[in-house]
């Protein structure tokens, strides 16, 4: 029946009919929605338990516990440092006079001239210097500090063969201040046996080298007429 044919009072029931239907269909809808959203929280809520609970082993991620250990062993050798400075510090200092070391000792010689005449003598300068940080002895007698004359691979003369009188010499060295010592040849072979007449050196080229422990200079070559 169309409502605009009804009248004042049948108008009224008409709407409020359209009204009922209205609202039950809203309660229904709501019913709906509300089973659902209860049927689908019922199983979630142990769920969300379970994952609030998960979120603790979660901190303990093997990765991430692997990325602690690796923080606490990178902080751990800090010490080390200063432990080795302490080591260091401990050690006592070298005392003024104290034998020196090799390495603190620089060995040099140095050929007067490159050709020698007849008859002249081939002279040498040998120098020691101590580059140390203090003041050291060390013995420049002719066992210790040697200086020795090849030619290829013969041997020909060593201030260390048949050394009379002292063979040892004690020199204290300042830092930096070379001991010098002059040295000539008598263009004569030597020997251990200390022969009385050692052959003289034939003319040719030579090569002289001073020795000292461990410590040895650069060669010197020089030419005998």
């Amino acid at each position: 029946m169309d409502p605009d044919t009804m009248g004042d009072g049948s108008g009224d029931i008409y709407w409020r009919r359209r009204m009922s239907v209205l609202v039950a269909v809203l309660v229904v809808v709501a019913v709906v929605a509300w089973a659902c959203s209860s049927g689908g929280s019922g199983p979630q809520r142990p769920s969300s338990t379970q994952s609030s609970a998960s979120v603790t082993p979660t901190a303990a991620d093997p990765l991430l516990a692997g990325l602690h250990t690796m923080t606490v062993s990178t902080a751990t050798p800090s010490p080390t440092p200063s432990a080795g400075k302490a080591t260091t510090a401990a050690l006592p200092p070298q005392r003024p006079g104290d034998p020196c070391s090799e390495g603190d000792l620089v060995l040099s010689m140095q050929s007067k001239q490159d050709v020698y005449a007849p008859g002249v003598q081939p002279n040498f300068l040998i120098s020691l210097v101590n580059t140390g940080p203090v003041m050291c002895s060390a013995d420049v007698g002719p066992r210790s500090m040697e200086v020795r004359i090849t030619s290829g691979e013969d041997r020909i003369w060593s201030n260390s063969d048949c050394v009379s009188g002292e063979a040892t010499e004690l020199r204290q060295l300042q830092r930096g201040v070379p001991f010098v010592r002059s040295l000539d040849w008598d263009r004569r072979r030597s020997s251990s046996d200390c022969r009385t007449s050692p052959p003289a050196a034939l003319p040719g080229t030579y090569v002289a080298v001073a020795r000292m422990g461990s410590l040895k200079s650069p060669m010197g070559v020089f030419h005998l007429r």
